[in-house]
């Protein structure tokens, strides 16, 4: 079964970073991240990226699929994965923010518990396996670059053995908002910040290499 939208994700990610206000504090955490990133990638010619978060189900997510997708539109050789420090599921109301703004989901692997999807978007030559893991799953590359996107996760995760750079970024989480009039809206407002802060991220990688 494929799920999809045809609402263009080239579109939003491009008016995301012009729609988010990304304040000058966080700036300068985005601009380490993308620091090292630039430096391991003019080393290896490639590096791994590992969103990890408490459940791998909400904000994990977001950064994986964004950062497959800026991967693409920046042209650079980086491979996103995400886990958790617990398994769960790869939350449908993630999903549906996703599907809103053009992702492609087929579902790989059906579960109650937790459904495994591939994930891509118009003119991709590939997709992602997407479902919760966690974060030293055999699926992700190592070693890696690890970003946390929940406090959970920070105090959870004091050492992750195949991580060689790890940074704190934290989002809101959207569960807040699960099951009121405002979900959708919740949902998309941080789908929209991740995209906008992964395009800044990348942008700058891609500046920084040449």
């Amino acid at each position: 079964m494929i799920f999809s939208s045809s609402i263009s994700t080239e579109n939003f990610f491009k008016q995301a970073i012009k729609n988010v206000h990304v304040s000058e504090e966080r700036k300068v955490l985005l601009s380490k991240i993308s620091d090292k990133i630039a430096i391991e990638y003019q080393k290896e010619n490639l590096v791994n990226l590992n969103f990890i978060c408490t459940h791998n189900s909400r904000r994990s997510q977001l950064g994986q699929v964004w950062a497959f997708y800026a991967a693409n539109f920046f042209n650079l050789r980086i491979n996103a994965f995400s886990g958790g420090t617990e398994v769960t599921a790869f939350y449908r109301n993630t999903v549906k923010t996703l599907q809103k703004v053009g992702f492609n989901f087929q579902l790989e692997k059906f579960c109650h518990q937790n459904p495994k999807y591939l994930v891509s978007f118009d003119g991709s030559k590939k997709s992602i396996l997407c479902y919760s893991k966690h974060f030293d799953d055999f699926i992700n590359t190592k070693p890696f670059i690890a970003i946390t996107t929940c406090n959970n996760a920070d105090k959870n995760c004091p050492f992750i053995p195949d991580a060689f750079a790890r940074f704190h970024l934290p989002f809101v989480d959207p569960k807040f908002s699960d099951g009121t009039e405002n979900q959708v809206e919740t949902y998309l407002k941080t789908n929209q910040q991740i995209a906008a802060e992964i395009f800044f991220i990348f942008s700058a990688v891609k500046k920084l290499i040449g």
